[in-house]
């Protein structure tokens, strides 16, 4: 890991991110817009469940494929 290695998003997790959560609130962003949380494996279930009780989860893809995308647009 090095010091700009993406680090999960759960409170005081220093753990490198594996997982991108993407979401919106519809409330405040436009339906095609993504704001992203990232997560270790120890916290991807839970963060996406808080994400999800609220409706706002609307994607859970490995940092790997999220990088890929990103890429390729």
């Amino acid at each position: 890991m090095t010091d700009t290695s993406p680090i999960c998003s759960a409170k005081g997790c220093r753990v490198p991110a594996v997982w991108v959560l993407a979401w919106n609130n519809p409330k405040l962003h436009t339906p095609e817009r993504r704001k992203t949380w990232l997560a270790c494996e120890e916290h991807r279930e839970h963060l996406s469940s808080f994400l999800g009780v609220r409706d706002f989860l609307k994607e859970v893809v490995t940092l790997e494929e999220w990088e890929r995308r990103s890429e390729a647009e």
